[in-house]
């Protein structure tokens, strides 16, 4: 998820694609310490994806105060 597209997101939304892009990330390290994923890339743009989200979160955080 680009950077754009994120900033166009409301702040509900950015907290609910963080939850999932937890689960998510959580699902495939399991899944592949059991069974090799096709591409282990994945894991690492949903670490980078989850760490995007949370800096747009913190920056909104840091704005309303």
């Amino acid at each position: 998820m680009k950077t754009q597209e994120i900033k166009e997101l409301t702040t509900a939304e950015i907290t609910e694609k963080i939850e999932n892009g937890n689960e998510e990330m959580v699902r495939m390290c399991l899944n592949h310490s059991v069974n090799p994923l096709d591409n282990p890339m994945k894991i690492r743009f949903a670490r980078k994806n989850i760490a995007r989200l949370n800096t747009e979160l913190r920056k909104r955080q840091i704005e309303n105060k």
